[in-house]
């Protein structure tokens, strides 16, 4: 990807914003926090960094006094008032983790910081004895009593990242370390506690890569688990499929496993991913959502800003564009 390029996407992620800070998917389209924070770190990626700071005051004004927020919202009214889920709740820490990274900017993190430290609790109050971390919680119903691979994953990454923000600000990251390792183990060692109430996902990509991208597995382990499936999900010359049956690659998911590639040292298979998915962007710096390739048709129509975020999250990684490029690479804690 081109300078060029890179600034048409990332202002076409800018023109979606709304007045109140939110980023909806496209316009009129609902916003739920996790694509909200993946758009944000779009933002920042483009050099759009007061664009960004109001995609984190909306966060804040709509955060709930509990310390999440709920599936989807219409600009600052809820859409979907049934849950709110503990990924979508954790991932604004990778995402503030993501602008300090990039901008330097201490104050935004002082500013934000109790913001997440709130949601990063609701989200480890979820936690159980076993180490997985419940997916949602229903206002009406109460606690969601199972638990999602992908969606540990990427808490996973949160909590590394608030540990990270805890140790910027001299305060103490072992809680938010001590989760991390407990949900890590989970997933690695205790298949059991997931998909219990449900069919498994284990036919969605995102099960198969998230552990690798986010840092759950590392080394050989990461690398054999990629070599897994690589044939079931990777259509040659195309990208990365969504649901292993059917005939459709998605842009944002190949993105994914490209960080998730660079992760495990695999940056030549990193490299055709990316350049396979060259086709799927528009002029005007957005980018198809994905394609069905028996049928020769980008499906859904729809360009969303966290597609555009994920591609701008893949280049970085692979071309070093920010100071930030290593978020999905570097796992340390």
């Amino acid at each position: 990807m081109d300078q060029a390029s890179l600034q048409r996407t990332a202002q076409y992620i800018a023109e979606l914003q709304l007045p109140s800070g939110a980023l909806p998917w496209f316009n009129g389209g609902i916003i739920d926090p996790w694509d909200h924070v993946e758009a944000i770190m779009g933002l920042t990626i483009g050099g759009h960094y007061a664009a960004a700071r109001h995609g984190f005051d909306w966060l804040a004004d709509t955060q709930k006094s509990d310390g999440s927020w709920l599936a989807a919202y219409e600009d600052e009214e809820p859409a979907d008032d049934t849950r709110a889920e503990t990924n979508f709740v954790a991932y604004p820490a990778t995402g503030l983790w993501h602008y300090w990274t990039v901008t330097g900017d201490l104050k935004a993190v002082e500013e934000y910081w109790p913001m997440i430290e709130r949601a990063m609790l609701f989200v480890i109050d979820l936690q159980t004895p076993e180490g997985e971390i419940y997916w949602a919680v229903d206002p009406v119903k109460g606690i969601s009593r199972d638990a999602l691979i992908t969606g540990c994953s990427s808490i996973y990454k949160s909590l590394q990242c608030t540990a990270a923000l805890a140790t910027l600000l001299q305060q103490d990251p072992k809680p938010w370390l001590t989760s991390r390792q407990r949900l890590g183990h989970a997933i690695r060692t205790k298949p059991h506690l997931f998909d219990r109430t449900w069919p498994t996902k284990q036919r969605y990509s995102m099960d198969w890569f998230y552990p690798v991208l986010t840092g759950v597995i590392q080394g050989d382990a990461a690398t054999a688990r990629l070599a897994q499936r690589w044939d079931t999900f990777v259509e040659p010359h195309l990208g990365c499929r969504c649901v292993e049956e059917e005939p459709w690659v998605t842009v944002a998911e190949t993105c994914e496993l490209i960080m998730a590639c660079l992760s495990a040292n695999k940056r030549a298979a990193a490299e055709a991913l990316y350049n396979s998915i060259q086709r799927f962007q528009i002029e005007d710096g957005s980018w198809w959502t994905g394609y069905v390739f028996t049928d020769d048709v980008h499906w859904p129509d729809e360009r969303p800003s966290w597609t555009a975020a994920a591609v701008l999250l893949a280049a970085d990684a692979l071309f070093s564009i920010t100071p930030a490029h290593n978020l999905f690479k570097d796992h340390s804690a």
